[in-house]
């Protein structure tokens, strides 16, 4: 009897590090690792539970390994999106955050943060969200337990707005007590105290509404709406824990004061000019334009009330900005791709990469402003953003080369996560 139990015990245990040592081998027709300039031909990925630990040719499988066989696809790292809103949707969103409990939210936004991950987005980055509570946290939390599929998440809990700022809801009368979409803050202890609030529930991110939005109603986008005092307080209180700042900034000195100040990526940045290219390039900051949304809302909103203000400001100043943006990709300022997602098409986002090539990105520059630079500004470029031994085994696939046709990664049919397949070729 004691030899069979420790038979079976032995089984167990092979089994069970058998298991753990299987490998899986990804033959690439094309390959863009994201490390560098090249696009390489018949080339083999190991991995190994979630890490990739071999590349090379196909004489590195062996009989064991398990095959993924894409020699008729062009395989590329998973897709970061440095700038979404999972929980919030509808063009009324500042309305529509009030419908649902945070649990509700919660549930709709796993359901979104899911459908991004099967089209290739394999992590993102929350650039603050409408809950009342920290729903995305606790989305994120829940995958990273293994409860659920979905892309890796970081970034800051709310989005942090002065008083009739972009995060205040501008629109009630007086007499009314709403819980606004943002988190209000006013002065330099509130700043204080509302970091360490955002910190201890799990934000590894703040966001800073430095000025107003396009989005939002009762303020202007060309207003800075923090004093110079709050902007350095919140940034100096997230330093000392260790945490990044993302600038919300539209206005030109509110973009030139986040970066003096210490933000490190300034999102839109619609009224940049030639001081501010000067002083992303000096500080070494990063710029995430979030183009694509404004092309949806005019082609979606020309007729919504909620969103009125956000289609005539884009009308009125896209080229400008356009102009603005091409200068600062020639010029070489770090540039990331964020969507500026808030509850659009699943494949909506992909969007960003055709018009960096537009605004004249190269397509490789493009695929890299959302996967290896995305890394870099995460600092994560040690586990994702590229295809290399030692990292996460993020991967996906499409028919044809996005580097002839950038649209393609729109259409991604491959999807990795961690050595997981999520989406496998039909």
């Amino acid at each position: 009897m004691k030899k069979v139990l420790l038979l079976s015990i032995s089984i167990i245990l092979f089994s069970v590090t058998s298991n753990a040592q299987e490998k899986t081998a990804i033959i690439c027709g094309k390959l863009i690792t994201a490390e560098d300039n090249k696009v390489y031909n018949n080339t083999v990925i190991i991995i190994k539970a979630d890490k990739i630990v071999e590349i090379g040719t196909r004489d590195i499988i062996k009989p064991d390994y398990k095959i993924i066989d894409l020699t008729e696809y062009t395989v590329l790292p998973g897709l970061i999106d440095a700038h979404v809103h999972p929980l919030i949707y509808g063009d009324d969103y500042q309305v529509n955050h009030l419908k649902g409990s945070s649990a509700f939210n919660a549930l709709r936004g796993l359901k979104t943060v899911q459908n991004w991950l099967n089209e290739g987005w394999t992590s993102i980055r929350v650039a603050g969200d409408a809950d009342t509570q920290y729903a995305h946290f606790e989305i994120r939390d829940a995958i990273n337990a293994g409860l659920f599929d979905g892309p890796r998440i970081y970034g800051a809990g709310h989005y942090l707005s002065v008083t009739g700022g972009g995060g205040d809801i501008n629109f009630f009368s007086p007499d009314q007590s709403v819980i606004s979409d943002g988190l209000v803050v006013d002065g330099v202890d509130e700043i204080q105290k509302a970091i360490r609030q955002e910190i201890k529930h799990g934000s590894d991110w703040i966001k800073l509404l430095v000025t107003g939005a396009f989005m939002s109603e009762g303020d202007d986008p060309k207003n800075v709406q923090f004093s110079d005092e709050e902007i350095i307080a919140a940034v100096e209180e997230a330093k000392r824990r260790g945490i990044p700042v993302m600038a919300h900034a539209h206005a030109t000195e509110g973009i030139n004061k986040a970066i003096k100040f210490g933000a490190r990526s300034i999102e839109h940045g619609t009224f940049l000019n030639d001081e501010s290219i000067d002083l992303f390039l000096e500080y070494d900051v990063f710029l995430i334009p979030t183009v694509s949304v404004g092309e949806y809302g005019l082609e979606t909103w020309k007729n919504s009330k909620a969103q009125a203000k956000m289609y005539e400001l884009t009308k009125k100043f896209r080229e400008d900005s356009w102009k603005m943006y091409s200068k600062s990709i020639e010029r070489g300022v770090k540039i990331g791709v964020g969507s500026d997602n808030v509850g659009f098409p699943p494949n909506f986002a992909a969007t960003e990469f055709r018009l960096l090539v537009k605004l004249g990105m190269t397509p490789l520059q493009a695929i890299m402003a959302g996967t290896k630079v995305n890394a870099e500004l995460l600092m994560k470029d040690d586990e994702i953003g590229s295809i290399k031994v030692g990292k996460l085994a993020d991967i996906i696939a499409t028919k044809e080369n996005p580097l002839d046709d950038i649209s393609e990664l729109s259409r991604v049919e491959f999807v990795m996560k961690g050595g997981k397949v999520i989406k496998a070729i039909k």
